[in-house]
C-alpha cells in the first residue's frame, strides 16, 4: 500500500509541473525527498535492499514523466525495463529517517539508457546505483534515439562514465 500512494504521489507531482510548463530537460537531475517507513523495514531494522530498488522506480517514473515522455509512452505503448543494475550500499537508512533520492541520466548507447541514482541523508551518500534502462515497444526495444526524437532532439550521448562500461560487460570498476 506504501508503493502506490509514493507511486500516485509521484506521478502526480510529475504531471502538474510537467502541466505547469516545468518540464525538465533530458540530463536534468530528479530530486524526491521520501521518509524511511515501518513497511520499509527488514529484520535489522533498515530499509530492505529490495525497497531501494522500488524507490528507484519512482525516480525513474518521475524522470520520464517530468522530460515529457509521458504521452509517447502512452501513445506508443512502450514499458519501461532494466537491463541490469549495479548497487553500492554506503550507510543504512534507519526507521523514520528522510532521504533524498536524485535521480539522473547519466548517457545513453544504441539501447539503453543508463540512470545514476543517489539516496542521501543529512550523514551522506546512503547509496548509490547505476541501472540499464530500456524501452520495450511492440516490435521490440526502442533505441533511444527514437526516444529522443520524440523529444525533439538529436542529442549526441555524454561520454560513457566507468561504472556504465563495467555494466556493459567493457571494464569491471566499482562505482563510487
Amino acid at each position: 500500500m506504501n508503493l502506490i500512494f509514493r507511486l500516485l504521489t509521484v506521478a502526480v507531482a510529475a504531471i502538474v509541473a510537467a502541466w505547469r510548463g516545468r518540464r525538465a530537460g533530458l540530463l536534468d537531475p530528479s530530486a524526491l525527498r521520501f521518509r524511511v517507513w515501518p513497511t520499509d523495514l527488514d529484520i535489522n531494522l533498515h530499509m530492505t535492499n529490495a525497497r531501494y530498488f522500488s524507490v528507484m522506480d519512482l525516480g525513474r517514473t518521475d524522470l520520464m514523466i517530468r522530460v515529457g515522455l509521458g504521452p509517447a509512452i502512452l501513445r506508443n505503448r512502450w514499458q519501461p525495463v532494466l537491463g541490469g543494475a549495479t548497487i553500492r550500499y554506503r550507510r543504512s537508512l534507519r526507521p523514520f529517517q528522510r532521504f533524498t533520492l536524485v535521480s539522473r541520466v547519466l548517457c545513453w548507447d544504441d539501447k539503453y539508457i543508463f540512470i545514476e541514482h543517489r539516496m542521501e541523508t543529512r550523514g551522506g551518500l546512503a547509496a548509490l546505483a547505476v541501472v540499464q534502462g530500456a524501452f520495450v515497444g511492440a516490435t521490440g526495444v526502442v533505441a533511444p534515439a527514437e526516444v529522443l526524437a520524440v523529444l525533439g532532439t538529436t542529442a549526441a550521448s555524454p561520454p560513457i562514465p566507468d561504472a556504465v562500461a563495467a555494466l556493459r560487460g567493457q571494464a569491471l570498476s566499482a562505482i563510487a
